[in-house]
């Protein structure tokens, strides 16, 4: 894996006004379906150069890698509107996960269309300057589309905190897991379909998501406000 994870003392390499990636089929299709809803967002956002900029973070990684636990913790530190990504998937696909089938692209597209236009709506007031959004975002066609979003607000930032850890330590974490729908099983399927990103996804941080809760909120906190202070 190429990318280089970030450690608290590491130094962040300069921000990059990374082009968003146009989305691979057929998610460029897609995203031209929901044109309409983007430029609305557009309206309401504004597009003025002198706005500071306004940031959408992303928390992926698979199950089991603390998605939920560093959104949360950003939430409480930033005082910033919180998006779980499990909750928008169609109850279908959460009855497909349950059963222990993997979605498919198709189960996808949408799902992550409908997370990117609602944390555009969650930007649309004023006073927010970010929100946090909780997605596995796998393939990098996946995280391509939550890239659309700064299309048409040149003042909005995507970010995607990835959380890496072995599939090992994934798939313990999961079996201790009471209640929910991703089963352990589910970790290898993920493994199998994740694509890392590479250093030329210069808008992806990556974090040490091995160790224990309250280290990897700490390590998340650090890529995070360090963007935030370039920022300022």
């Amino acid at each position: 894996m190429s990318e280089q994870t970030i450690q608290p003392d590491s130094h962040l390499p300069q921000q990059q006004n990374f082009p968003p990636t146009p989305p691979s089929e057929p998610a460029t299709d897609l995203a031209k379906m929901s044109s309409n809803s983007t430029t609305t967002s557009s309206s309401r956002l504004g597009t003025s150069s002198s706005e500071q900029h306004k940031h959408i973070w992303v928390i992926t990684g698979p199950a089991g890698c603390g998605k939920t636990s560093v959104a949360e913790f950003l939430e409480s530190t930033y005082s910033l509107p919180y998006l779980e990504g499990d909750t928008f998937h169609t109850p279908e696909n959460v009855k497909k996960m349950a059963a222990g089938q993997p979605l498919t692209d198709a189960d996808r597209w949408d799902w992550l269309i409908l997370l990117r236009e609602e944390a555009l709506k969650a930007l649309s007031t004023p006073t927010t300057s970010g929100v946090i959004v909780t997605c596995s975002a796998l393939k990098r066609k996946y995280r391509d589309v939550m890239r659309v979003a700064a299309y048409h607000h040149p003042h909005v930032r995507v970010h995607f905190v990835f959380l890496k850890a072995s599939e090992s330590v994934l798939m313990d974490r999961v079996r201790a897991r009471q209640n929910h729908y991703m089963k352990d099983y589910m970790v290898r399927s993920q493994f199998e379909s994740l694509e890392a990103p590479t250093r030329e996804e210069g808008d992806v941080l990556s974090v040490d998501a091995s160790g224990s809760s309250a280290e990897v909120q700490r390590l998340a906190l650090g890529v995070v406000d360090k963007v935030m202070q370039a920022d300022a």
